[in-house]
């Protein structure tokens, strides 16, 4: 007869964990327990060096900068006091640009406050020209700065409960006192990147008082002092530290409630120390995720040891499954991914022959209504011209009629010129570029506008100067941006009482033209250069005189800009390279 399985043992498995099992069990428990006590004990002592280091490296790093930015500002009384120009103006008694000066100088140095006492101790120069009159008399820079040939240096404690620093200089001519010279320096701005690292940073000058802190309640007292301006801890607060602090050292001080490491080092300067508290939160949590490392390890093990006592087995069947349905799922997120982008791809090539289309239109009518809108003027001014040979004709005057076909001439060969230009617009100029004079360019400009001009009657203000204005480029394609701005000019002033247009060209770095007008101004200012943009009435223009000068500027190297003035009216400046700078530039 058959015996049956081993009831016993499946019995065994049912009821519970075998002996050996939670023998296994026992062991690693116990194992985890002391591990974690003799890791935690390493670990923290470990990190709290370390936290140590970087702490008390820091602190190296805050007393360089502070020497660093004493020293700097040190050397400012020196030169100061031998400068020759404050010299003479203590001498003379002469501070109208003295100001100034110091205040450009502060821009270079970045030094917090400059300012210039004379003999008497009132301020007669500062780079904070609210203080210009007030008396340091009294004050303890100004007194030792006296005493001594030296530099000398303060820390004074201000009214707003901080400290200012300060380095004092007598300026002398020969063994006479003429003035003192006092620098402020900033060491305030270190309080605010010291935030940024530590949890508190203090500085102290020889006699142990805090002169720089990043609590404020700290600065004017002791070290001793500012650790103890804390609030008592409950009996509650001081059972929680207990047991958040169980396996680390004893704190060195405590800040705002918290324990804190304390570092500290000397900065070679008069004796001052800096000191700096850090709390341990960084040891604590570097420290628990190590245990949590660990007890993960321990936790796995203890599954394994779990998985091999029950005997539980995966179905790789179930297994198989799984994999199928993220496989399928997979897929149809990939599928719903193609078809998005075939959509994308089939929108962005309708856009694109959309935009192509609207492009060639754009550039169509932009050719033609250049084409009317250039030709349009020289057309207006033979006509005036032709009237005018007509009446001078009636009245046997020839040789003034010969003049007039002249300029009808004159027009007619301008008009082929702007045709050929207008031909070639769409295409980089600089081939027929030539050194012009820009002085030229605007009077051949206003002559061709004289009948407009007069029939407006604008006051037009020529501001030119005596020397040639030379710049590089097409003299009928510049001419072309006088005269666009000059007729815009004369539409804005439409409905002004006393119109008036103000032309100047001044000549730097760059040679500059402008336009002003006293018009209404410039409403939408972004929009002013963008083909087909108008704020004439129909009729009057189709907004391509201002982007088409804006591109020949471009071509030519220059740049238009504009502006609303800020007593009314439009200001167009029109610069150019010139031509002298920019071939000492290429060579």
């Amino acid at each position: 007869m058959v015996s049956p399985p081993d009831l016993d043992n499946r019995r065994t498995s049912i009821l519970g964990v075998p002996l050996w099992g939670r023998v296994v069990v026992g062991v690693l428990v116990v194992v985890a327990l002391v591990s974690t006590w003799f890791l935690n004990a390493f670990l923290s002592e470990s990190f709290t060096e370390s936290t140590r280091n970087r702490a008390e490296l820091r602190l190296v790093l805050y007393s360089g900068n502070i020497q660093s930015e004493l020293q700097r500002n040190s050397v400012v009384p020196l030169l100061l006091a031998r400068d020759p120009d404050l010299i003479s103006a203590l001498r003379e008694a002469s501070f109208s640009t003295t100001s100034q000066r110091l205040i450009d100088l502060q821009s270079e140095i970045g030094a917090a406050t400059i300012e210039l006492l004379d003999n008497t101790g009132r301020v007669v120069a500062a780079t904070d020209r609210n203080q210009l009159g007030k008396s340091r008399s009294s004050d303890a820079a100004f007194v030792d700065a006296r005493r001594s040939s030296d530099t000398a240096f303060l820390v004074q404690e201000l009214e707003s409960g901080g400290f200012g620093f300060s380095f004092a200089r007598s300026v002398r001519q020969g063994s006479e006192v003429l003035g003192v010279v006092i620098v402020g320096a900033d060491l305030t701005k270190f309080e605010r990147s010291w935030a940024g690292f530590a949890d508190a940073v203090a500085l102290m000058d020889s006699s142990g008082r805090i002169i720089l802190a990043t609590e404020p309640r700290w600065r004017g007292r002791s070290l001793e002092e500012a650790l103890a301006l804390r609030d008592a801890p409950s009996a509650i607060a001081r059972a929680l530290r207990a047991t958040a602090d169980w396996a680390q050292s004893p704190p060195d001080a405590f800040v705002r409630g918290e324990a804190v490491l304390q570092s500290e080092i000397r900065v070679p300067f008069r004796g001052w120390r800096l000191v700096s508290f850090t709390r341990y939160d960084s040891v604590r949590e570097s420290v628990n995720a190590a245990l949590a490392l660990l007890l993960t390890g321990f936790a796995l093990l203890l599954a394994f040891v779990f998985y091999i006592v029950s005997r539980r087995a995966w179905s790789q069947s179930a297994v198989f499954q799984q994999e199928s349905e993220e496989l399928r799922a997979l897929n149809a997120r990939l599928q719903r991914e193609i078809a998005a982008r075939v959509r994308v791809q089939k929108d962005l090539a309708v856009a694109e022959q959309t935009l192509a289309q609207s492009s060639k239109l754009a550039s169509l009518g932009e050719m033609s209504a250049s084409v009317s809108h250039e030709l349009n003027q020289p057309l207006a001014a033979m006509k005036t011209y032709l009237a005018g040979a007509r009446l001078l004709l009636k009245s046997k005057r020839s040789e003034e009629a010969l003049a007039s076909f002249q300029r009808i001439d004159d027009l007619i060969d301008r008009m082929g010129a702007i045709a050929r230009t207008l031909k070639s617009f769409a295409r980089k100029g600089g081939e027929a570029f030539a050194p012009i004079d820009l002085r030229t360019c605007l009077a051949d400009a206003l002559t061709m506008m004289e009948p407009m001009l007069r029939d407006s009657r604008v006051l037009v203000v020529r501001t030119v100067p005596p020397d040639p204005v030379m710049i590089r480029g097409d003299t009928v394609r510049v001419e072309q941006v006088i005269l666009n701005l000059v007729r815009n000019a004369v539409d804005a002033t439409r409905g002004v009482n006393s119109p008036q247009i103000d032309i100047i060209i001044s000549q730097g770095e760059t040679a500059k033209l402008t336009v002003r007008d006293n018009g209404e101004g410039i409403k939408d200012i972004d929009s002013l250069f963008e083909p087909f943009y108008t704020t004439k009435p129909a009729g009057m223009g189709v907004g391509l005189g201002l982007a088409i000068s804006s591109g020949i500027v471009n071509d030519h190297g220059g740049r238009l800009t504009a502006v609303n003035a800020p007593d009314g009216g439009a200001v167009f400046e029109v610069e150019f390279p010139r031509e002298g700078i920019q071939r000492d530039a290429a060579e």
